[in-house]
């Protein structure tokens, strides 16, 4: 079973609330350690800077060398008072109590066991524990005026102070945890719902996964796809992209290369620039040409990038090469089929009328017009597809009620490259096609097709009794996409002029308003032998 995913919100809320406590923890065990070390230092500097002024003090002196001892406890009282300080208790030489915080303890000897250093003239520090409890005790000595020690001051500072500091800073620390978790938990909160809102409310998981599904779809198209950023950097290369570039002799690894530094004469710096795309283009990439789509990336009404599609005009010109073969193939199949149940309905209305006369002389009438237009054709067009596609032709004409004629003057041998013969019939389909159309409205719809072969040389003259054309006309109807019928249109005539390279043939147009139109062709073709 696949473990669940947890969610964006959920995750940061987490972390944040994780990174808080760490941190709070660390800084909680930084500042007790401080405040503990701040606190001790400050109370024995205190309980120093006491012991020395009592131990200063010439009460203190004179009672300890007998004159007025009450007056040190009456003294030491008054300091304890004003010092905020557990006690201050002063002894002679022998360790015995001269002053207490409890009157009753006076005369006894000093409880803790600290003291001896002090009485053999050493200022000391201490935590120990007395009958008033554990302390932070300072000693410091008593000296009379012949600088003889007399005695000694021990002032306590109770460590309970210690404890209730640090308890004051844990509940400090504490709250002031909670409410960093409670402001962390509303920010991440925020945060998490800023940036779903960006990533338009997909959690990373989804996102990950359509990346993941849409750089599988881009690597496994046949088209090449090029992006780049806003700095003509390039940012994405697909497969098949890569597969052109190398053709065309570029490294593999653009990504990251400026576009204009990896392709010298690329214009995706213009598409950017103009913010404007360009379809349908035609480039040459070291002698590789391509056609391309250029189109400008637009985030938030801003240009962020350009993506550029293409693929191998060669492919392309193939592919469109073969669906015009194959729709030429299916329209003289269609025209065949159709003109033939035409004529299935006369014959079957003869027979039903039992006129059989007339369905004699009818059907003797289409055997010898179709023995004439099959021995005509085929005993010249040895190519059985080339036969075969020109007789398709014949009935579509008949179809669209124009004459069309076919005169074969020389034996045309099958071509030794099979290629040859669908060239030939994407040059013919679509110039029978246009002649068949042209005449369409014309009071004499008539079209002769004319065939020639001498010595490797093919010659096809197609001639129509059609409106014509002006000259400037005349010089625009190879151009692609040019058309003077309509969106959609204006590519057959330059497929025949792309064939025509291919054969290293010819065209040429004579054309006269109101006169008709007549195309010669002539295009290398070599003749195939016995076993080729």
């Amino acid at each position: 079973m696949k473990k669940k995913q947890l969610k964006l919100s959920t995750i940061i809320i987490l972390f944040v609330c994780i990174v808080v406590l760490v941190s709070l923890v660390i800084t909680d065990l930084l500042i007790s350690r401080t405040i503990n070390d701040n606190i001790e230092s400050n109370i024995e500097e205190k309980a120093k800077i006491v012991s020395r002024t009592v131990a200063h003090s010439t009460i203190v002196k004179s009672g300890l060398e007998g004159e007025s001892v009450d007056r040190i406890q009456e003294y030491t009282q008054d300091i304890q008072k004003s010092a905020e300080v557990l006690f201050v208790v002063v002894m002679d030489m022998e360790g015995i109590r001269k002053s207490h915080p409890d009157p009753d303890r006076i005369g006894k000897h000093f409880v803790g066991g600290d003291e001896k250093d002090v009485l053999q003239g050493k200022e000391t520090l201490s935590i120990s524990e007395g009958t008033l409890g554990k302390s932070v005790r300072a000693f410091s000595p008593v000296f009379n005026n012949e600088n003889q020690q007399i005695g000694a001051v021990a002032v306590g500072i109770s460590l309970g102070s210690v404890e209730e500091a640090l308890d004051r800073s844990h509940r400090n620390i504490l709250v002031g945890s909670m409410i960093g978790i409670i402001v962390g938990i509303i920010g991440a909160i925020i945060i998490a719902r800023y940036i779903k809102k960006i990533l338009f409310g997909l959690e990373p998981i989804t996102i990950a996964k359509i990346l993941e599904e849409r750089n599988t779809m881009l690597q496994s198209v046949h088209e090449g796809v090029v992006a780049v950023n806003k700095d003509t950097t390039v940012s994405l290369v697909n497969k098949s992209a890569l597969k052109i570039f190398n053709k065309a002799g570029l490294s593999s690894d653009p990504i990251g290369m400026p576009i204009k530094e990896y392709m010298p004469h690329t214009r995706l710096e213009r598409v950017i620039a103009s913010g404007k795309p360009e379809l349908d283009e035609e480039q040459t990439i070291n002698g590789v040409s391509i056609l391309v789509n250029r189109v400008p990336l637009i985030v938030n009404d801003e240009v962020a990038g350009a993506i550029s599609t293409f693929r191998d005009k060669t492919e392309v010109n193939q592919l469109a090469e073969q669906l015009t073969g194959v729709k030429s193939y299916a329209e003289a199949l269609r025209a065949q089929s159709h003109e033939f149940m035409n004529k299935m309905h006369v014959i079957l209305g003869l027979v039903k009328m039992k006129d059989y006369n007339h369905l004699n002389r009818y059907v003797k009438e289409l055997v010898s017009l179709r023995v004439d237009e099959v021995s005509t054709v085929t005993s010249k067009v040895k190519d059985p597809a080339l036969a075969g596609f020109i007789m398709g032709k014949l009935s579509y004409a008949r179809e669209k009620n124009v004459a069309l004629t076919i005169e074969c003057h020389d034996f045309i041998p099958e071509p030794k490259d099979p290629t040859v013969t669908h060239e030939l019939i994407t040059v013919i389909g679509n110039l029978l096609d246009n002649s068949i159309e042209a005449t369409t409205n014309s009071d004499e719809k008539e079209v002769l097709m004319e065939l020639f072969y001498q010595e490797g040389q093919f010659e096809m003259v197609v001639t129509d009794t059609g409106k014509g054309m002006p000259d400037d006309v005349v010089e625009d109807i190879f151009t692609k996409g040019y058309s003077s019928k309509g969106e959609g249109r204006g590519y057959g005539l330059y497929l025949v002029k792309e064939s025509l390279r291919k054969l290293n043939g010819t065209l040429h147009v004579e054309s006269k308003v109101g006169s008709g139109t007549t195309m010669i062709v002539q295009a290398s073709y070599k003749e195939g032998k016995q076993g080729d």
